[in-house]
This record gives C-alpha cells, sequence and structure tokens, in this order.
C-alpha cells in the first residue's frame, strides 16, 4: 500500500513554438480554459479543464541543450478523460473545425487522437466499461 493517493493528472507541461497561437488552439479546439498569472511573467500559461490540463513553455530550438534532450526524451502524448457524451461531441466539433483526428478501439477504453500545432500527440479517452470494474483496488 501506498504512503499517499494521487488524485488525479495536475498538468502536464510541453514546450511550443508560439504561446499565444497554442493557447488559442486549445482554447478553441478542446475547450480549455487560459490561466496566465501576473505573478508568473510570460509563461507558463496554464490551459486548464477543472484542475487537469496542460503548462506551455516557450521552445528555443536553436538552444543547443534543448535540441539534445529533444531527439531522445520527449512526451508520446497526453490524455484527457471524458464521458462518452462529451467524447461523441468532441468528434463532431472537430469534424465541424476540419481536425483530423484518430480513433482507437483499446477494449476498455475508446480514445481518438489529435496533433497540436507543435506536433503533440493529444488523446482524449472514455472508459467502456463499468467503473467500478476496470478501477478496482485488488
Amino acid at each position: 500500500m501506498s504512503a499517499f493517493k494521487i488524485d488525479f493528472l495536475d498538468h502536464v507541461a510541453i514546450r511550443v513554438r508560439d504561446l499565444d497561437h497554442s493557447a488559442e488552439w486549445y482554447e478553441r479546439i478542446l475547450g480549455l480554459k487560459k490561466y496566465k498569472l501576473e505573478a508568473w511573467g510570460e509563461f507558463p500559461v496554464f490551459m486548464l479543464s477543472g484542475k487537469s490540463g496542460i503548462a506551455l513553455f516557450p521552445a528555443n530550438p536553436r538552444h543547443e541543450a534543448i535540441k539534445l534532450k529533444s531527439r531522445d526524451i520527449r512526451i508520446d502524448h497526453f490524455a484527457f478523460n471524458v464521458t462518452m457524451a462529451d467524447f461523441l461531441k468532441a468528434q463532431e466539433h472537430f469534424n465541424s473545425e476540419g481536425i483530423d483526428f484518430e480513433f482507437q478501439d483499446h477494449h476498455y477504453f475508446h480514445s481518438i487522437y489529435l496533433s497540436d500545432p507543435d506536433g503533440h500527440t493529444v488523446e482524449l479517452t472514455t472508459l467502456m466499461t463499468d467503473p467500478s470494474e476496470f478501477y478496482r483496488n485488488d
């Protein structure tokens, strides 16, 4: 048994080419709310749905340390959980915006994947079984 319990995914930090463009995309396409606090300066820009989201930081592709790290270590994707109703609404929204996405059946979950303006893979996922059966504590 763990000494503590994690409640939810707080955020994933990602580096982007254009903070404003990325923030606008996440707001328009995924409906995330922008939190840019004066005390933090220009960044990070938090994009949240409830208590979960992403933190946007500027990328500097000319910086050698960033280039070296980004070749081998990167975020594969990050996922937001949604209800089945919102999963279907999201697909309609993406279609109306002309946003390409890919559906995948993961047996217990159905997921759709899309790319943000910098090529980060964003997943929306919905549970296809009874939560008490999937999230058991045995």
